[in-house]
């Protein structure tokens, strides 16, 4: 029996699916003398199979084949020196076959043919794919998507590093989340590797670096990136980052980090509108082989507002259901099936929710916002609340009235209309709409 495969069978059945596609299916397999060999990508995957697997790998290979298990750097695998033929050296490898492309913890699946693009994240995509097209240079780099959870960024940022590499299949793209990127450190700092870890970045041809939000208050990891990031800069590599809002509104994160990360191109991704909200509805229900008829899919988009993630969790469970109970998606089985997730969206964006965001968001008092009182700091932000209360919530132009202080559906109606009028010229009034859907669909 073939010990790495089999122990692999046990370990995704026991981890999380996403564990064993980021630290598990990298590695690349070998005997040497009596000893498992499991080889990953780069050190960052060596290090984190070492702290988070080994002992249960161990216990695995044990069991399948008496072998002890070493982890190592390289894609040094060839057919000959597959598991159970003869042992041979690391050095004999290398001279005999050439190494696998750099993996980098890039997903394969997110690409650019497969990104449903829309109003809300066109000037995003297109960011992405020039980025990909003409790494470091410097007018998108380092490029920054920010925006709410579930709204793409991640997929755009695997598809700009998939597209660099079947541009240049010997390009070294690396990947990482942002606390991979502090574990890392923090240990290295720990066994006194720090000189290692800062090689690591001189080899590869582009970061991506997801959540950079979460580097706040980590003042150790921010000096690292930000020498990080500066030795990348100048050496014209790639850099994509994600982060869930403007940079600049980040507490904790360093001014001077704020600054570099302001040199190339920032580009925000808001939630989908209704027509891509649709489209994303039937895409994700061809890749599962189902079909959805549109009328369908234009109901989950009605009534599925917030994100792509909430999106493809109603159509997963909408295209489960009905294979398990062999019935076709009608608008009846989707009603039925999905109820309870709809039920938990509209309990999530609220009207009062989004009164009392609106009226923190620009220091305001509830009460004097929902008030009679027609003064400008206060008609504005009332306007742009009635205005997200039709745009997120399925209640009608009287009951939004009711709720802003018994107010007719006529004003409300007005409001709507003259929110998304001035929205046309007023940039200030668009970012402050921006905003507030970010943070009412987190």
């Amino acid at each position: 029996m073939d010990v790495w495969p089999a122990c692999l069978r046990y370990l995704e059945a026991e981890l999380p699916p996403e564990d064993v596609l980021t630290w598990l299916k990298p590695l690349q397999a070998d005997r040497r003398d009596d000893a498992l060999v499991l080889y990953a990508p780069n050190a960052f995957v060596r290090d984190e199979v070492h702290r988070r697997y080994l002992p249960r790998i161990r216990e695995l290979a044990a069991h399948f084949g008496g072998a002890d298990v070493a982890l190592d750097i390289g894609a040094m695998r060839r057919p000959e020196a597959a598991i159970g033929a003869p042992a041979t050296t690391r050095s004999s490898i290398v001279a005999a076959t050439p190494a696998e492309p750099f993996r980098g913890n890039l997903d394969s699946h997110y690409t650019f043919d497969n990104f449903v693009e829309g109003r809300s994240n066109q000037l995003a995509r297109a960011a992405a794919w020039h980025a990909a097209q003409k790494p470091g240079e410097r007018a998108h780099n380092p490029l920054l998507l920010y925006g709410g959870t579930g709204l793409g960024k991640t997929h755009l940022m695997f598809a700009a590093g998939n597209e660099m590499r079947r541009i240049n299949p010997a390009a070294r793209i690396l990947y990482l989340r942002s606390n991979e990127f502090y574990n890392a450190f923090f240990r290295a700092l720990q066994e006194k590797t720090a000189d290692q870890f800062k090689r690591q970045f001189q080899q590869i041809d582009a970061l991506l670096i997801d959540d950079i939000q979460f580097f706040a208050g980590k003042d150790r990891t921010q000096e690292e990136f930000f020498h990080t990031f500066n030795a990348l800069f100048d050496g014209r590599q790639q850099i994509i980052l994600t982060c869930d809002r403007y940079p600049r509104e980040v507490d904790g994160l360093e001014p001077r980090l704020k600054s570099r990360l302001g040199w190339g191109l920032s580009v925000a991704i808001d939630p989908p509108d209704f027509e891509t909200r649709a489209q994303i509805v039937l895409s994700k229900a061809r890749e599962r082989g189902a079909l959805v008829p549109d009328d369908v899919a234009q109901l989950i988009a009605k009534k599925m507002r917030s994100n792509v993630r909430e999106l493809e969790g109603a159509i997963n469970k909408l295209t489960a259901q009905a294979g398990l109970l062999g019935r076709p998606v009608t608008m009846e089985f989707a009603q039925e099936t999905l109820r309870d997730l709809w039920r938990a969206q509209q309990q999530a964006i609220s009207i009062a929710n989004i009164q009392k965001a609106v009226a923190d968001y620009y220091g305001l008092q509830l009460r004097e916002m929902l008030g009679k009182k027609r003064t400008r700091s206060l008609a504005r932000p009332r306007q742009v609340a009635m205005a997200l209360a039709k745009e997120l919530t399925e209640h009608s132009l009287p009951e939004i009235g009711v709720a802003f202080d018994g107010r007719d559906h006529t004003t409300v109606l007005h409001a709507c209309r003259q929110i998304r009028h001035l929205m046309e010229s007023d940039g200030k009034l668009h970012e402050d709409w921006d905003k507030l859907i970010r943070k009412l669909s987190e």
